[in-house]
């Protein structure tokens, strides 16, 4: 019988909320449409900094949080994936020249002489505020050895092109000035310096140390 009065005292005990085991909460599963974009996010900045051939997609994969493996249920290869990430960066600067050609026509661009004036001024401030779109559109040309990667670029460069006389209605000679310099503005920011002209101050800094080190090798 002092067996049969020990058991409650046993379930008693058992009950206890401080014995109990802590139960892991369910995971959530993140629906692949979301990982995609993820991965997307990540690959701009890993690509950017790493390029095509130097950047490995487990670091992609480990800045998500998510296996290797799973990258490729997704992306078929790596190229696929720097396709997927130089596309978003053509995008950035196809709706950063929408928006300045809205402010523009709202008024709200009013030191801008045209639309075109106002587009390059809103590249400019994206190139100086995302250093990763900035380096992967220097990536993007530097793979272009690749012939997908190459026809890709090619492809997305002429929209660029297009979509900016449409926006703007200027004639092909304007363009291609808009373009030449904001290739300029490209070289200039990876630079990190606002003026490439043979005369500005650092060109000329560079070219003076150059000769002080070539007069004491000589």
């Amino acid at each position: 019988m002092s067996e049969a009065r020990a058991e409650p005292a046993t379930r008693a005990a058992a009950s206890d909320p401080a014995d109990a085991q802590p139960v892991a909460a369910p995971r959530t599963r993140v629906p692949a449409a979301e990982r995609r974009e993820e991965l997307i996010s990540a690959a701009v900045h890993e690509f950017a900094h790493g390029g095509l051939h130097g950047t490995p997609v487990e670091r992609i994969a480990r800045r998500v949080g998510v296996a290797q493996p799973y990258v490729f249920s997704l992306f078929g290869n790596k190229r696929e994936l720097f396709i997927a990430a130089i596309e978003r960066s053509f995008q950035r600067v196809a709706e950063t020249f929408h928006r300045a050609d809205a402010d523009y026509r709202a008024g709200r661009a009013e030191d801008c002489e045209d639309v075109l004036q106002a587009m390059g001024r809103a590249y400019k401030e994206l190139l100086a505020s995302d250093r990763d779109y900035l380096m992967l559109q220097h990536q993007s040309y530097a793979a272009c050895e690749d012939e997908l990667v190459r026809a890709r670029v090619r492809q997305r460069y002429a929209e660029l092109v297009g979509l900016a006389q449409e926006l703007s209605g200027a004639d092909d000679e304007r363009i291609d000035d808009f373009f030449r310099h904001g290739m300029a503005l490209q070289v200039a920011a990876a630079l990190g310096v606002e003026d490439l002209s043979a005369t500005c101050p650092w060109v000329r800094s560079e070219l003076s140390a150059a000769s002080a080190e070539r007069s004491n090798y000589g």
